[in-house]
């Protein structure tokens, strides 16, 4: 059973127009930027899945050159 302030939660402002003209301006844009990433992230898995060996000798030899950008430093 909701308690008093649990039911009586106040209701979310409307958004001023310029924030609802912004959002219908560049929602697409986002949906599609969002699609892209997922994409692209699927693609990267399935590559770490199939390669794991490249994979981890490449995040070794970065590890390495990393170290010895910082040791110059």
């Amino acid at each position: 059973m909701p308690n008093e302030t649990e039911a009586k939660a106040p209701a979310m402002p409307e958004p001023p127009e310029e924030l609802k003209a912004l959002q219908e301006k560049y929602a697409p844009q986002l949906e599609d930027a969002m699609e892209r990433l997922s994409d692209a992230n699927e693609r990267v898995k399935t590559f770490i899945r199939k390669n794991p060996g490249t994979v981890l000798l490449g995040a070794a030899a970065v590890g390495f050159l990393v170290g010895r950008w910082a040791a110059r430093r």
